[in-house]
């Protein structure tokens, strides 16, 4: 496996899981994997939870992990091409990119969605140009659109807790108090749809998410509709993907706080797990009663980041 990106990747979802779960169960099972190999990973922007967990992944099997944050332990990185470098930018990407990946095996970028330019940002830029010059294989760590080691760890929990073969997932929009990106919902949704399970998400209107994403699902503007019989409801804000009017894009349109999941929400479900990625905004996102109910998966789920990463990792040093 040469780049992690989307569910395709990674190929038949259930072999995934089950290595998983082996993983779970003997996480340092492979650590000859990765003796004498090095995993580098950029962080564009601030972590926490992928940081540790991709770190600690690595770690089990065995590899050496160097850790580079840009703009505060590099020199300032120009990005775009055809640009006079006369302003506060000492280095350009495609000098940095082969340079970088003369000193590692495997690389993992973390960058995220600027909110202004919707080509831009669904472009994928930063990413790309790893994938194209760096000639190792490349993980996102999230990017503009993607978070897929968090949709891998969410769907591990699913898989882990589910009381049904083929449980209800939801996901819902709730609000927040400023804009943030669609990797986590695009993820969410894309790694659900190619999932066993039964999934929908509700959102307000101008909200819709990107098709190629989800497809040609479209989401239940009602969201007591949508969480009835649930079996997880996966709370997560993101601002309008721009899917109806490009002009919107990057928007906060609503913070109809009456979208918060609290216990009158869960109340329609089938006792359902709550999920979120964290952070989180307590009393925004989700009331303090559910997320410190005995059905909250918060914890858990953050803790699967650490077995997602490694199944991805493992799958990169046996393809090296």
């Amino acid at each position: 496996m040469n780049t992690f990106l989307y569910p395709s990747d990674l190929g038949n979802l259930s072999q995934a899981l089950a290595e998983a779960a082996e993983i779970k169960r003997d996480r340092y099972r492979h650590q000859s994997l990765g003796h004498n190999k090095t995993a580098l990973l950029i962080f564009f922007n601030n972590s926490l939870r992928t940081r540790l967990s991709t770190q600690k992944a690595a770690i089990n099997l065995g590899m050496n992990v160097m850790v580079l944050d840009i703009n505060q332990g590099a020199w300032k990185l120009e990005t775009e091409r055809g640009v006079v470098m006369d302003g506060d930018k000492s280095e350009h990407l495609l000098e940095a990119i082969p340079v970088m990946s003369s000193y590692c095996d495997i690389i993992g970028v973390r960058t995220f969605a600027h909110l202004d330019n919707r080509e831009a940002d669904y472009s994928e830029s930063i990413l790309r140009q790893f994938i194209e010059h760096s000639g190792k294989p490349v993980f996102s760590m999230e990017s503009a659109t993607v978070h897929p080691l968090q949709a891998l760890a969410d769907l591990i929990t699913i898989e882990q807790y589910k009381k049904t073969e083929r449980p209800k997932v939801v996901m819902t929009w709730a609000p927040h108090p400023k804009a943030l990106p669609q990797a986590v919902p695009n993820s969410f949704a894309q790694w659900m749809l190619a999932a066993d399970v039964d999934f929908i998400y509700t959102c307000p209107k101008g909200y819709e998410l990107d098709p190629q994403f989800v497809g040609d699902l479209q989401p239940e503007y009602d969201q007591q509709k949508a969480m009835a019989g649930a079996d997880f409801v996966y709370a997560k804000n993101w601002s309008c993907p721009g899917v109806t009017c490009p002009a919107d894009y990057g928007k906060v349109l609503s913070k109809d706080m009456s979208w918060m999941v609290d216990t009158d929400h869960m109340a329609l479900t089938n006792n359902a797990y709550f999920m979120h990625c964290l952070p989180v905004r307590r009393n925004m996102i989700v009331s303090d009663d559910v997320i410190e109910a005995p059905t909250s998966l918060v914890i858990p789920e953050a803790a699967n980041r650490e077995i997602s990463a490694t199944v991805v990792l493992k799958r990169m040093l046996e393809s090296l």
